[in-house]
């Protein structure tokens, strides 16, 4: 459940991060900060139980794909497949970065 409200946190970020750029509007504008404060009210709450680091890299790694994902296919910027390869790359860090915390090396005393 805790991880849940890591990916709503990440994908409400990308809303917010999109509306800084595009928003025009007092509309845009206000749904842009309910975005900002819907995704870190989960974010702090999902931090409250899971590694912190762990946390915020899961949200930055969801935030940034779908933001960089959301520019070209919404947006309409060119695609560059070199950005795709390094979102993969931030993506496999965030899955180590999972599994370490798994799996933590037994230290000795």
């Amino acid at each position: 459940m805790q991880w849940l409200k890591v990916i709503v946190a990440g994908l409400f970020e990308i809303g917010w991060v999109i509306g800084l750029k595009h928003a025009a509007s007092p509309w845009e504008w206000g749904m842009t900060g309910i975005c900002i404060y819907i995704s870190f009210y989960f974010l702090v709450m999902a931090g409250k139980t899971l590694p912190v680091g762990t946390v915020y890299a899961v949200f930055a790694g969801i935030g940034t794909a779908g933001t960089v994902l959301s520019e070209s296919l919404i947006f309409g910027a060119p695609f560059q497949p070199l950005k795709i390869v390094l979102i993969a790359v931030l993506l496999l860090g965030i899955v180590g970065l999972k599994m370490a915390e798994d799996h933590p090396e037994k230290r000795e005393s």
